[in-house]
């Protein structure tokens, strides 16, 4: 049976659809799931903590507290000794990322021809706020072309310059002068 190739492009578009939007609600159950694991596993641990017994001598309490602050400690360290691991493989990642860009190579996207005025690049790149204005041709130098007089001169003289260097003379005042 032959359809057209825009009913298959639709049919998988929508298949696509489906299936992306089952997994959304599998990974929504197993979600759920797994805040109400951890939720029993807390509940069960802070069942297992005995209450504390305040009752007592003042220095009981005092060791009770020594204790209580050397267990602290000890976790801080564990924290700080995690977090530094952390930091250490997340820099790590970063450095093996940038690894893999270079030997890639970075693509280079292609620039477009934009025409902008000068005032205008100086309202983009200065924002507003600045009121700057340039006239670029204001500042360029005029330069006026001098007429040479020995152009025309020069036109009837040819004879003469060919005459002054012909024969031995003429061509030793090139080398002489």
């Amino acid at each position: 049976m032959y359809t057209k190739p825009s009913t298959r492009l639709g049919l998988a578009s929508l298949y696509v659809f489906v299936i992306q939007s089952l997994m959304l609600q599998i990974a929504a159950n197993l979600i759920e799931e797994e805040k109400k694991e951890m939720k029993q596993e807390k509940d069960n641990f802070m069942a297992n903590i005995p209450a504390l017994d305040l009752s007592g001598d003042q220095a009981m309490l005092m060791e009770m507290l020594k204790k209580l602050s050397q267990t602290i400690d000890k976790v801080d360290e564990e924290r700080y000794d995690a977090e530094a691991k952390v930091k250490k493989t997340e820099k790590e990642i970063e450095d093996l990322k940038m690894k893999v860009i270079e030997v890639q190579g970075i693509k280079k996207p292609a620039l477009k021809k934009v025409r902008m005025s000068a005032d205008a690049m100086l309202a983009a790149l200065l924002g507003t706020k600045h009121k700057a204005s340039m006239d670029f041709r204001a500042n360029l130098k005029e330069v006026k072309k001098e007429v040479k007089e020995e152009a025309a001169d020069a036109v009837g003289d040819w004879r003469k310059n060919v005459d002054e260097q012909a024969g031995m003379d003429g061509r030793m005042k090139k080398f002489q002068g």
